[in-house]
């Protein structure tokens, strides 16, 4: 798959409905689906070197057109196998895991899980220097975990102890206040399973996949870099919309 540039994608953006746009009153939502109702795979705001040298291109295009289309291509072939469930958004189906067909329950947490904590995750992200948490960020980062760099800090150990392959968040939760919490796997605290649930904000893809082949096995030094290209200006707009 070619690489678009952020000119093309902003080009394409009214076509694929994408980005910041479509964060909801609740919930950031990036699911763009085509006309039969089959989710699609989103384009980078960003070229595939543009992240470098903090994440490399090798792993940026691998990740984005290997593994998250196969999140993709699995979620289509399991809501298709009962009417309906194509036409159900991504949030929805996450708040009824449970009474979903048992066939199809485990493929859609799984796969439906990669396709939405990958679509956040590529907006988390940017090449731009110099974003920074909002006035109001600040304030309630200063409140729930007393400063931005002891939240850093936390954050950090939070995503560096995840067991194997998930995923560690900074959610909003029903009172409105920040928590940090972690999920296996492809699980988001959107999913009724959760042991926390709320919005998520910020989040960091902490399986191997996302960093092996320029980190390799140094988990840490891929979180360290990862704040170097944090999109807080994404993260400040999911952090207004959750509060509403």
């Amino acid at each position: 798959m070619k690489n678009n540039s952020r000119r093309d994608f902003i080009k394409k953006g009214t076509v694929l409905t994408l980005g910041a746009s479509l964060l909801g009153a609740q919930t950031f939502s990036a699911m763009a689906q085509d006309k039969k109702g089959a989710f699609t795979l989103p384009l980078l705001p960003y070229d595939y070197n543009a992240l470098e040298p903090h994440i490399d291109e090798a792993t940026m295009r691998i990740h984005h057109t290997k593994h998250h289309q196969a999140y993709i291509n699995n979620l289509n072939a399991a809501v298709a196998k009962h009417e309906g469930l194509e036409k159900r958004t991504l949030e929805d189906l996450f708040r009824n895991i449970e009474s979903l067909p048992d066939d199809v329950k485990t493929a859609i947490r799984n796969n439906g899980g990669g396709h939405w904590n990958h679509s956040f995750f590529w907006k988390i992200l940017t090449p731009e220097k110099n974003t920074k948490p909002s006035e109001a960020l600040q304030k309630a980062i200063a409140k729930d975990f007393s400063s931005f760099d002891i939240m850093k800090e936390e954050f950090s150990k939070a995503a560096g102890k995840v067991f194997g392959s998930g995923w560690a968040w900074i959610i909003v939760t029903k009172d409105k206040s920040l928590k940090m919490v972690a999920t296996a796997n492809q699980d988001n605290p959107l999913m009724t399973h959760s042991a926390e649930m709320g919005t998520p904000i910020l989040g960091i893809d902490v399986w191997e996949h996302a960093y092996y082949l320029k980190h390799q096995n140094m988990r840490a030094n891929y979180i360290k870099d990862f704040w170097s290209i944090v999109n807080w200006s994404f993260v400040n707009e999911a952090y207004s919309k959750a509060i509403k």
